[in-house]
């Protein structure tokens, strides 16, 4: 049985599905965009959709949100303006919320990025994955390097203090030469925040129909631990598994997923997770997800098309796979305080996890030790055992 003594922060996630093009590895709800962009009646949907979800959250602050997709800034600003005074009129909204919106660079101008500034976003997500224009192409990405290298630019200029680069490595054609020369030339541009991540073949992709040639995990691995030095030297700590950021910049939005925080999701396809104190459970929650489907039946009970109950044989499972994410791991009461539960349940877990030195355990804080960090699968599956 959950025994919440109080409810986890939450956040609210908002998803957009469209693209120009979807990329060959991507394995995210998002459609090429054939038609004219449905913006004003998504926008209505997006409205309705959180509406609907409002009796699961009375009273509670919105305190981070995150505007993903698909290519959300295919909207405009006046589509986010008129979104988020509904949002500020059906609950409340941090005075210092962050508020992220992803960006693709071949979708961007000057004044664009402005106007997102001046209707209340706060922080961008641009999506450069690379600065090698054969990599680029290999990825079908619809943005070249000097695209790529202008967006951060117009980033500063309009004045965004906190933004975030999304980079890979072990992309087709990639060495060594070509690795470090992305990183280097992120730090260059002197962005708040970078997220550097290996490229995985996923399945539903085009690339997992058609897989490309790529580089050894050997050598990967190596470059791997070069460019985080080199990041680490120019001042960006990593904290979290492939998330970067100078001081005062990490993505807020994130660490409470990786806090097993609670967030609603709407949008084509989204989740969400919800604790409640009456009834003591934990709720996930997931919305149509074909995007004309979804404008259809957004606010209604068809636009709801899975809703289940975490148990509490599992939450164990799910804080840790999630926490051990984060380099520096979570404070130990924070396990009792987000899954209901105390941490005995997952005391045999955590005991095997240390003497394998994948896991430190004190009265203060649980979190992974390097080695843990390198073998995070091995570590998550002795919580899965549990």
């Amino acid at each position: 049985m959950f025994n919440f003594t109080s409810l986890p922060p939450l956040s609210l996630y908002i998803h957009v599905p469209w693209c120009v093009r979807k990329c060959p590895y991507c394995d995210f709800n998002s459609h090429d965009n054939h038609q004219a962009l449905q913006e004003d009646a998504y926008i209505d949907a997006l409205i309705r959709d959180l509406e609907q979800e409002l009796p699961l959250i009375w009273g509670r602050t919105i305190n981070t949100v995150f505007i993903g997709g698909g290519t959300p800034s295919l909207f405009s600003a006046e589509a986010y303006e008129r979104l988020f005074s509904s949002i500020r009129a059906l609950l409340p909204l941090h005075h210092d919320a962050e508020i992220t919106l992803e960006a693709n660079p071949g979708t961007v101008e000057a004044d664009r990025f402005r106007e997102y500034r001046d209707v209340g976003i706060n922080r961008l997500s641009i999506g450069i994955q690379s600065f090698d224009q054969d990599a680029l192409q290999s990825l079908g990405r619809i943005h070249d390097s000097p695209q790529a290298i202008k967006a951060v630019e117009y980033a500063h200029e309009a004045g965004f203090d906190s933004f975030n680069l999304d980079l890979m490595f072990g992309l087709p054609g990639q060495d060594e030469n070509k690795a470090r020369h992305d990183v280097e030339t992120a730090i260059a541009l002197a962005p708040p925040h970078i997220s550097y991540y290996q490229l995985t073949i996923e399945p539903n992709t085009l690339f997992y129909a058609q897989p490309p040639s790529l580089p050894d995990d050997d050598p990967i691995y190596d470059w791997q631990l070069a460019n985080q030095a080199r990041l680490a030297k120019a001042g960006y700590m990593q904290y979290e598994t492939s998330a970067y950021a100078q001081k005062g910049h990490q993505c807020r939005h994130n660490v409470n997923y990786w806090r097993f925080g609670d967030y609603i999701g709407i949008g084509a396809g989204a989740h969400g997770k919800i604790s409640s104190a009456s009834p003591q459970q934990i709720q996930r929650r997931v919305k149509q997800k074909q995007p004309q489907k979804y404008m259809e039946t957004a606010g209604t009970e068809a636009g709801l098309v899975e809703q289940t109950y975490v148990s509490t044989d599992d939450v164990g499972f799910e804080f840790m796979l999630n926490a051990m994410r984060l380099l520096d791991g979570v404070p130990t009461p924070l396990f009792q305080q987000h899954t209901g539960v105390p941490i005995s349940t997952i005391k045999q877990a955590m005991q095997k996890a240390e003497q394998l030195e994948l896991l430190e355990h004190t009265i203060a804080k649980i979190r992974p030790t390097e080695k843990g960090q390198r073998y995070l699968n091995s570590l998550i599956e002795l919580f899965i055992e549990a």
